[in-house]
């Protein structure tokens, strides 16, 4: 082995892939594990071209060492970005995809039925049930908010009336209907009371406490509707009533009255009757006027007529439902219950036959069915 050669070649292999674009250290120790091959190999093999054969070693030795840095460093990168032991933090960006489909360039109307059909998960049909409207109108209506988003670009959130609107309707599905929404509904709407000081948005958040804290009483063991008067307000959600109360008059107190407030103040006068007899229904028929003038709602109307029918007796209760429209949702179940506390037992119990087969939902007609029944019964006594 003439080492005296390799001592020769050295610098110029080192020039060499420096001249390459190698790094200077990094070409030292190439140089030098080419020498080191150069020495164990050439005895038995002595290259033609000396020179040559180190530069190809040498730059192959720093082709592998900068790959194998480069890999060593990514994995240093990777075990740096990992996140820390322990539960990984919340990411939930379903409020915010709630704003985006309440977008500026959608009416409201429309803007809620895309945003609880896309993001609410609520069929066509139901969605159209909470409207009042037929589902193909319903669904035209979808079609038409879907074409008229899908060439914007979704970066103009949409206003909290509409967002609290989805809300409501959600939590509406979700109490009554065949999906379980309720919760979800209260879980994003004290998400958006933490970031938004609103009193509607405090309305509405309360006004989901206190219904949802009479969920347990609503049904019987065996799934069916326990009417208010009949609930065991022992099963009541104490905590959530008080939560609901406090909340509500928090929001009240800055007098910017809204109907999430107004709805919210009649189910917390339910919420505080020790029972069913002690029910304020008086104070509930002023709220009911407020909402009304709020809304202007049929529904509201109806509900009303109850209260009046509560508070004055049950032929203030009919009188106030004559100027309304009986294709209402709901109407003849009123006027069953109406006609019954009136007496007139044969009425009330074809109306509640006829609420029966206009019912939104298996429990509600089996309910109204039942009622029909039992009237039917004492008819025949």
């Amino acid at each position: 082995m003439n080492e005296a050669l390799l001592r020769s070649l050295s610098p110029s292999v080192l020039g060499i892939l420096v001249r390459r674009g190698a790094d200077f250290a990094a070409s030292e120790d190439a140089v030098q594990d080419a020498l080191v091959e150069a020495v164990r190999v050439w005895p038995a093999d002595p290259p033609r071209d000396p020179k040559g054969w180190l530069v190809a070693v040498a730059w192959r030795r720093f082709l592998d060492a900068t790959r194998a840095d480069t890999a060593r460093r990514r994995r240093e990168d990777l075990v740096e970005e990992e996140p820390a032991p322990g539960p990984a933090p919340a990411v939930d960006d379903t409020l915010q995809l709630y704003f985006l489909c309440a977008h500026p360039s959608l009416t409201p109307s429309s803007a809620v039925a895309l945003t609880l059909r896309a993001v609410g998960g609520l069929t066509t049909r139901q969605i159209a049930r909470a409207y009042l409207v037929p589902e193909a109108t319903m669904a035209q209506r979808i079609s038409r908010a879907k074409r008229t988003v899908s060439g914007v670009r979704f970066d103009q959130p949409g206003d909290v009336a509409t967002v609290l609107r989805v809300l409501y309707l959600v939590f509406n599905e979700g109490y009554s209907g065949d999906v379980d929404l309720a919760a979800e509904a209260i879980r994003l709407t004290r998400q958006l009371a933490a970031a938004i000081d609103h009193p509607e948005v405090a309305g509405l958040l309360a006004l989901m406490l206190l219904h949802h804290a009479r969920r347990a009483a609503r049904t019987a063991p065996d799934g069916s509707l326990v009417p208010l008067a009949e609930q065991d307000r022992g099963q009541w959600d104490t905590e959530s009533i008080a939560g609901g109360v406090e909340i509500l008059q928090t929001a009240l107190a800055r007098d910017r009255l809204g109907e999430f407030q107004a709805q919210a103040a009649i189910a917390a006068l339910h919420a505080d009757a020790p029972t069913a007899e002690e029910t304020d229904w008086v104070q509930i028929v002023e709220w009911y006027d407020e909402l009304a003038r709020l809304t202007d709602s049929p529904i509201v109307r109806l509900n009303r007529a109850v209260a009046v029918g509560e508070a004055d007796g049950p032929r203030a209760g009919l009188a106030a439902l004559v100027a309304l429209d009986d294709s209402l949702p709901r109407h003849a179940a009123v006027a069953a219950y109406l006609h019954e506390r009136d007496g007139d037992l044969a009425t009330a119990a074809r109306l509640y036959a006829e609420a029966a087969r206009k019912a939104p939902n298996l429990a509600e007609r089996d309910h109204l069915t039942r009622q029909a029944a039992r009237l039917n019964a004492r008819g025949c006594r």
